[in-house]
């Protein structure tokens, strides 16, 4: 118990940060004995206080961004339905085959997201084109497929957040991790009411988890609200490396 509140208090401040916090719970959970569906399953409700904690400790770099986050939100709802849909509707290894590949892509993006911007910038400048606020469809489309796959798993989900808004929006990494703390949180409060009525999950380990996350969420928020840009990035790469790592030998 001491051990499942612990990964809870770490996956908390992890994920308000960066995100990733999942594979520090997910494997504690199934070392207790739980299968992976109802370990999956549980540590969803038992995360959402967390990324609740999270967002409220990001929310100075939310102000000028509501209507970004209701228009985005409504994507990640629907996408968060369909990846929870998924996860009891397919085979256990039918999803996770491509989540490697997706978290490995997510890494690049964050990683390379300052030049790319630049080569975005220039060639706005050269057609004369504004970037759009709310990061046009493809932000939409992009959002909504990563809602997908944070409904189903959510390992690295914030980091795929955290690229592809890095592409499209002109903005801050504290800013877009603002945003990311909050569509995390709609998204597995969306695939936790899900879960409480379609599947079988294990209230202690929920109950130690969300303790633990909520505590670690709002932590991680007053630390992670203090770092730079290059700092943060810096960050979302090596935990997304290590979450990759332990996904390939998983």
């Amino acid at each position: 118990m001491a051990g499942v509140f612990a990964a809870g208090v770490g996956a908390g401040a992890i994920n308000s940060v960066v995100g990733s916090g999942t594979l520090i719970t997910f494997p504690v959970l199934l070392a207790t004995g739980l299968s992976p569906v109802t370990a999956t399953v549980s540590n969803a409700l038992g995360l959402v206080p967390g990324s609740v904690s999270g967002a409220i400790g990001y929310r100075r770099e939310l102000r000028g961004q509501r209507r970004r986050v209701l228009k985005l939100g409504v994507g990640c709802l629907l996408g968060a339905l369909t990846g929870a849909t998924l996860l009891l509707s397919l085979p256990a290894d039918a999803f996770e085959t491509i989540v490697p590949v997706l978290v490995g892509l997510a890494l690049v993006l964050v990683a390379l997201q300052p030049r790319l911007a630049k080569l975005v910038q220039r060639r706005r400048e050269r057609s004369g084109a504004r970037p759009r606020r709310d990061g046009g469809p493809a932000l939409f489309a992009g959002l909504t497929l990563a809602s997908v796959y944070g409904g189903y798993f959510s390992a690295a989900q914030g980091i795929i957040y955290l690229s592809v808004m890095g592409m499209l929006l002109d903005e801050p990494m504290q800013r877009l991790n603002a945003v990311k703390n909050v569509l995390s949180a709609l998204v597995n409060t969306v695939a936790a009411v899900f879960f409480l009525f379609a599947a079988d999950f294990d209230w202690t380990a929920v109950a130690l988890i969300a303790a633990g996350s909520g505590l670690g969420g709002y932590v991680g928020a007053k630390v992670g609200r203090r770092f730079s840009p290059v700092v943060l990035r810096t960050l979302v790469v090596t935990v997304g490396t290590v979450a990759l790592v332990q996904l390939v030998l998983r």
